[in-house]
């Protein structure tokens, strides 16, 4: 016998009312003018829709979210937005449109980039870390290598700039380079100056170190990776980037340069989200519904994120 909760990925009209229960859990409210008074509206070819009594619009609960127009069934989108928040690095858009049995690759692709958009997430007020926190930086290079290529030559690898507070939260940007000019406006207004900062050797640290309460480094070059007992180290961020590496080498195997931000939004989420805070697959999953509300992604958007 097929559970309710498990009905939703394979029924329409449940998971449609998972959906409505989850972006109106006080009654259905208009998206496009805010109003109270709406009616569901009746028939089978308007199944789902309702009508405001305040603007006249019509609406459905893909109204004013990343599905919005989109020609998917919603429980293949529940589904999606499952195996991808429950995946710890990723799943391909080959593999979802096989698991899904959506028609092209296209549709896949761009369904996986609807559903980064709901993980992306702003930053906590005051940002990462605070008084008697730990907030650890660190950058990594993301991409193909040389020898692995039997033709032609990978793409350059990009650089990633992750902070990491330990036991909480990371956020993770694409920088072109990494110069003291270019890493310090995004340190500076991620992470609370009242925190401790830690970092490894790079010259790019010093002088921004001293915004900081404290400042502590560990030299990678002479084997070292910690200091006054353990305290001082970015194995936190390191561990982080072991995730992100092994998610983009391993399943995506190819991420441009335009899109790297929106996979750097889901493994950020799948790690702000993880079990060892207390949050497991269907609540990850369910707090990226949720974060599909009140965000569109068009066609067009994807391709041009990179100029953006």
């Amino acid at each position: 016998m097929t559970s309710l909760s498990e009905a939703r990925f394979h029924d329409e009209d449940a998971a449609r009312e998972h959906i409505e229960a989850s972006r109106w859990p006080n009654g259905a409210s208009c998206p496009l003018c805010g109003g109270l008074s709406v009616h569901r509206m009746a028939g089978k070819t308007q199944a789902g829709m309702f009508l405001c009594n305040d603007c006249r619009g019509k609406f459905t609960c893909r109204t004013g979210t990343v599905m919005e127009r989109s020609h998917i069934p919603l429980h293949k989108w529940l589904l999606a937005i499952h195996l991808i928040a429950s995946s710890k690095k990723g799943i391909s858009a080959h593999q979802l449109m096989r698991n899904l049995g959506i028609g092209s690759y296209r549709s896949a692709w761009f369904l996986a980039h609807r559903i980064r958009e709901a993980m992306r997430e702003d930053l906590p007020a005051g940002g990462l870390g605070g008084k008697n926190k730990v907030v650890e930086a660190d950058e990594a290079y993301v991409g193909g290598k040389a020898k692995n290529r039997a033709h032609r030559e990978p793409a350059p690898k990009k650089a990633v700039l992750s902070l990491v507070e330990r036991d909480g939260r990371v956020a993770s940007f694409h920088v072109a380079n990494v110069t003291a000019d270019t890493v310090r406006p995004i340190i500076v207004t991620t992470a609370d100056r009242a925190s401790a900062l830690m970092t490894d050797e790079s010259a790019v640290y010093p002088r921004l170190g001293k915004e900081y309460a404290s400042h502590g480094t560990v030299n990678h070059s002479a084997n070292e990776y910690a200091r006054l007992g353990g305290f001082m180290h970015i194995n936190t961020a390191e561990n982080f980037f072991s995730i992100l590496k092994r998610g983009i080498n391993g399943v995506y195997h190819s991420v441009s340069e335009a899109h790297l931000h929106r996979y750097l939004s889901e493994f950020d989420f799948r790690y702000n989200y993880r079990s060892g805070l207390g949050v497991e697959d269907a609540e990850r999953a369910a707090k990226a519904l949720k974060g599909a509300e009140g965000k569109r992604l068009t066609y067009r958007q994807p391709r041009e994120a990179g100029h953006a």
